[in-house]
């Protein structure tokens, strides 16, 4: 259901998750992770705005993929921060390209005329003298003149509905069913691992974003390291909510999938998720894992292609289990 109250919450407070901002480091809306609304501007918009129906989601997503549209155009506007005009109701606020012609048409501008009007602005054309004197004779207020020749693009409502549609579906999953969601997550769309940091739990994951945070401030920061941020994030999440990571399994893990713990309490790693150990060996562990279940350590090194570095950090933190370091039999 669009409308389902749990879920539409995500997009104003972290009540459905059972969470504090403290919990998941200020962060004051549910929607990390989520496609379209997990980034930092829309999360912005989304603290300032706390939107409760369907219709400000929609009107949000414009305002998040237009150019020119929210910061120092209508958040203002909004926040009364524009000298002369009272804060204007986000409910009259432009949102998508449709907002201005509907908008238009019911100040009574025809509607050839309202469609054109809104084809410029939405290109980033502005208004000409002739649409603003249109416009100013059907008493289209100045604000809304204004905010329009500052627009270099506007989205268009199709899009942003079904982009809203598509969140709030796969919302619903990270509220009812959390551990497939997280699952799914951390399988299709996270960028970086970092195995043995993720299993220890909740002070290490803090600990990393802290220091990956720090990095970003001084321009030292590396692209893994902003992947892994966006990661380290959703996981800090997870963990708070009372689920965790189990380290990687010699016997269980996936190539690139994590897969559920059989109490839905916790996702198992995958083998890509050890930094340097790529599709292509995990695939040479998962074959030969399914030809003849390992014997020992050494077994493993024989018949796969983990390199002696990756081998020995693996061995150190419990993947291998109980196996022995070699099966051969000594009789005397």
């Amino acid at each position: 259901p669009l409308a389902d109250p749990k879920v539409l919450s995500l997009f104003n407070s972290l009540d459905a998750l059972g969470l504090d901002s403290i919990d998941v480091l200020g962060e004051v809306v549910g929607t990390t992770g989520l496609p379209e609304f997990g980034t930092t501007l829309t999360k912005e918009i989304l603290s300032e705005i706390r939107p409760t129906k369907l219709g400000d989601l929609i009107k949000i997503s414009g305002l998040s993929h237009g150019t020119d549209v929210w910061r120092g155009n209508l958040r203002e506007y909004m926040l009364g921060n524009k000298e002369g005009v009272p804060p204007i109701p986000f409910d009259e606020l432009i949102g998508c390209r449709d907002d201005i012609m509907i908008y238009l048409i019911s100040k009574g501008i025809k509607q050839k005329d309202a469609f054109r009007i809104m084809e410029t602005v939405r290109k980033g054309q502005g208004i000409s003298d002739s649409n603003q004197s249109l416009m100013i004779a059907q008493d289209v207020p100045k604000w809304f003149i204004d905010s329009c020749k500052a627009i270099k693009y506007l989205f268009p409502k199709a899009h942003a509905t079904a982009y809203v549609i598509m969140c709030l579906r796969i919302a619903w999953f990270k509220v009812y069913k959390p551990i497939v969601y997280y699952a799914k997550y951390f399988t299709t769309r996270a960028k970086k691992f970092d195995a043995e940091i993720f299993v220890k739990g909740k002070d290490a994951i803090v600990e990393k974003i802290n220091q990956i945070k720090e990095l970003i401030s001084k321009n030292e920061a590396k692209q893994n390291d902003i992947d892994l941020l966006d990661s380290l994030i959703v996981a800090n999440e997870m963990v708070s909510r009372g689920f965790r990571f189990e380290q990687v399994d010699i016997y269980k893990s996936n190539i690139k999938d994590l897969l559920i713990t059989e109490d839905k309490k916790g996702l198992i790693l995958p083998f890509t998720s050890f930094d340097g150990l790529g599709e292509s060996i995990a695939e040479t562990i998962v074959m030969a894992r399914k030809e003849k279940m390992f014997l020992s350590k050494r077994d493993i090194q024989l018949r796969t292609k983990i390199t002696s570095t990756l081998f020995e950090r693996m061995d150190i933190l419990g993947v291998f289990k109980d196996l022995p370091d070699d099966d051969k039999i000594t009789l005397f």
